[in-house]
């Protein structure tokens, strides 16, 4: 455990290399980099490509063309930031930190993070997450949100590495596909204080 905090404190420290080549614990390579506009239809090729459970509790559907544009719109007037990693041309995930445009909330952002089925369990997921904690500290950020189902406890470990800690649990806060209930974890990192131990 304590390996995994040195680590985490110390590629805070560093600012973003990205764009970057990333070896994976699987042997495979894939290339970290900023969103571009011209990236929309591939982004729509991987959230199709995703399983429907994967799909479920996204805030928005990223399947949707007219849904991809704001994204894209977002992105281009710097109401979000997206890290994509790309395996050859395709989209095998991203992560992305959404700005709060209300004068009140402007200083904090909520992470999300989707990872290809294929491309899970070897450290991908974890290092988006970083690198986008890294972006939203440059951007000046002081806290930070994160959203799952608390059965995610892969999403919950690789949050909680980098500081988060649970805000809230809602319970049947959303619906699965079948129409039953699941609770909604919230986790959330005040920046000032993460930023303090290190």
């Amino acid at each position: 455990m304590t390996g995994d905090k040195t680590e985490i404190a110390a590629s805070r420290d560093q600012k973003s290399r990205i764009p970057c080549e990333v070896a994976l614990r699987n042997g495979r390579h894939v290339l970290l980099r900023l969103m571009e506009a011209a990236d929309r239809g591939r982004l729509l090729r991987f959230a199709r490509s995703l399983p429907e459970d994967d799909l479920l509790f996204l805030r928005t559907d990223i399947t949707d063309p007219v849904i991809v544009d704001q994204w894209v719109a977002d992105v281009a007037r710097g109401n979000s930031i997206t890290v994509l990693a790309q395996a050859r041309e395709h989209v095998v995930g991203y992560g992305t930190l959404h700005l709060e445009q209300a004068r009140w909330t402007r200083r904090v952002g909520e992470i999300r993070v989707q990872v290809a089925p294929a491309f899970r369990g070897c450290g991908l997921g974890r290092r988006l997450t970083s690198e986008i904690f890294e972006l939203g500290q440059s951007r000046g950020i002081k806290k930070m949100a994160a959203m799952m189902t608390p059965d995610q406890t892969g999403a919950r470990a690789a949050f909680e590495k980098l500081g988060f800690q649970v805000e809230a649990l809602l319970q049947d806060w959303v619906v699965d596909r079948d129409g039953r209930p699941r609770d909604l974890l919230i986790m959330s990192c005040d920046l000032k204080d993460s930023n303090s131990g290190t």
